[in-house]
């Protein structure tokens, strides 16, 4: 089929596909997976590779990088089937990393090692279906393993997170450790690009609300899919705005003075069309999220809310008329962060009482001591940690464009990391955590084959990670491991080059970025394995 007529199809409104069935199409996709692996892969552990990729995005037209995340970002495939298989692990990467943080290399090797396993265990005579729902249960198996394992983090061990996530940059974790001490396991850590060549961070208070923007229309900052503002009104109030005229009195002059407004209330959708085209018509400054949570406890948070940036709550619970607002009723904040699901408000100093705060916060400490339920504890809890956590801002800079993204790539990831495993703690790191528990995955006689295959299947798969941090660094996994086996949390630090208890060592990996790493490849695996046939767009290329 030529190019004129597929061209000619298509107009006619007819969409021709191409269809790939059993052995061929899977083979097709398990190329594809392989490729990606092979170039991702390579950036793993402390002697990774670096990775040369053509990019538009900079100055230079090139990215040069040991980010998994840039890596497999970057890759797609002119085979329409083999670029399912990328698009399918490139999905399920960005999964965990979005989850977790970090781990995007490690769950597309180990997405990698399922498939190749599998594909071989699964042999003539099995039940495919039942191998991949014991391969599902094994896993729940292996992470209930990882938890048992799993060590909270402390200031030392919080170093060791950093550093490493950083590909081993110690100035770059102890920037990050440092920020974390000084914000709090309940506080907010971001990352901006400096204006300068230095890298550097402030910390300052803030509050985080779980709730995004309204629309899409809001963003400014289109590269991180955000609305962000400096020195900004906000309006809190729980009572619907289904009327742009009931906040005249402050629309009015926030639009004359080009000021900036964060409106966080319950708004119709002609309010939120309205103002969604004025931000994109005549650049008006303005972001609406919704109030968190509901009930009770939308009324408490919208308090304390306001209480953070200074601002009257208007709420119809105690009868507030929305339309008597005015500017004076607005509060402050020194910075908004608006993502998709998510805000992070900056208070401002000058505004915020910090007399206030310490009374609420004295107040939610004795309800919480009297509170009836684990769920009322954990809710006040959650309260205290919102209105005492800081805000921590790491602002990263680089001598050319080029260095200048890789570091921010690199602080991003390892800032993530380390929030993960302040979450669920910490591993061995390395691979060792899986390794040890594949090396203690035994097998039962009575067992059906189908169980025995996907026992298999995980055995050595959870050996990939392991097996491609030692070839990375031009090392052998049979060699290096064969007196350890029964050493519990004992490894070979790539870096160092000696062995040792890898968690006193400081080779350390947050506990749900390998968990995560880890179900995001088995889902993978599962997919491509089960896959009988494949329906793609119909193509052709001119080769001249």
């Amino acid at each position: 089929m030529n190019e004129l007529n597929l061209i000619e199809m298509s107009q006619s409104g007819y969409t021709p596909k191409e269809l790939h069935f059993s052995e061929e199409g899977r083979l097709k996709l398990f190329k594809g997976l392989e490729k990606i692996t092979t170039a991702v892969g390579s950036t793993l552990g402390p002697q990774g590779s670096t990775v040369l990729i053509e990019s538009e995005e900079h100055i230079s037209g090139m990215t040069v990088t040991k980010d998994g995340v840039t890596v497999a970002k970057s890759i797609a495939l002119l085979d329409p089937v083999e670029n399912l298989a990328v698009r399918i692990v490139k999905e399920a990467a960005e999964k965990t990393a979005l989850s977790a943080g970090d781990g995007t290399t490690t769950a597309i090797v180990l997405s990698n090692a399922f498939v190749r396993s599998g594909d071989a265990a699964i042999v003539e005579g099995l039940n495919k279906t039942l191998v991949l729902r014991e391969l599902v249960t094994v896993t729940e198996k292996v992470v209930g393993e990882l938890k048992k394992m799993s060590k909270p983090v402390t200031d030392d061990t919080l170093v060791s997170v950093a550093t490493i996530s950083a590909n081993n940059d110690p100035f770059i974790g102890g920037i990050i450790a440092d920020v974390y001490k000084e914000v709090g396991t309940n506080g907010i850590v971001t990352v901006e690009r400096s204006q300068t060549s230095d890298t550097h961070y402030e910390t300052t208070m803030g509050i985080k609300v779980d709730r995004g923007y309204s629309s899409n229309l809001f963003i400014n900052n289109h590269k991180k899919d955000e609305c962000v503002f400096d020195d900004v009104h906000v309006l809190v109030s729980d009572a619907e705005i289904s009327n742009i005229l009931q906040i005249e009195n402050v629309l009015k002059p926030i639009i004359q003075n080009s000021s900036k407004l964060l409106i966080i209330a319950p708004c119709s959708g002609n309010v939120i069309n309205t103002l969604s085209a004025n931000v994109m018509k005549s650049g008006l400054k303005i972001c609406v999220i919704q109030p968190p949570n509901f009930g009770y406890k939308q009324h408490e948070l919208m308090n304390d809310i306001a209480l953070s940036v200074g601002a009257t709550y208007f709420s119809e619970k105690t009868g507030d008329d929305l339309s008597l607002i005015e500017l004076a009723d607005l509060g402050k904040a020194k910075k908004v962060i608006v993502g998709s699901t998510s805000s992070i408000i900056i208070k401002d100093d000058a505004v915020v009482s910090q007399d206030d705060i310490d009374e609420r916060v004295s107040q939610l400490t004795e309800a919480k001591a009297a509170a009836k339920t684990k769920s009322d504890s954990d809710f006040i809890s959650a309260r205290v940690a919102s209105l005492t956590g800081g805000v921590g801002v790491i602002y990263v800079g680089g001598q050319t464009d080029m260095e200048h993204k890789e570091l921010y790539d690199r602080v991003d990831d390892a800032v993530c990391a380390v929030r993960s495993a302040t979450m669920e703690g910490i591993l061995p790191g390395g691979g060792l955590a899986l390794e040890n528990i594949s090396t203690r995955l035994g097998d039962n006689a009575e067992w059906s084959k189908e169980k025995l295959a996907a026992y298999s299947i995980m055995r050595q798969s959870l050996l990939a990670p392991i097996k491609t941090i030692l070839h990375n660094a031009g090392l052998s996994y049979s060699d290096k491991y064969f007196e350890l086996r029964f050493r519990k949390g004992h490894g070979y630090d790539v870096k160092a080059g000696k062995y040792g208890n890898l968690m006193k060592m400081g080779v350390i990996d947050p506990m749900k970025v390998t968990k995560n790493a880890l179900q995001n490849a088995v889902s993978v695996a599962i997919t491509l394995l089960s896959t009988n046939a494949i329906v793609t767009m119909a193509r052709s290329y001119d080769t001249k």
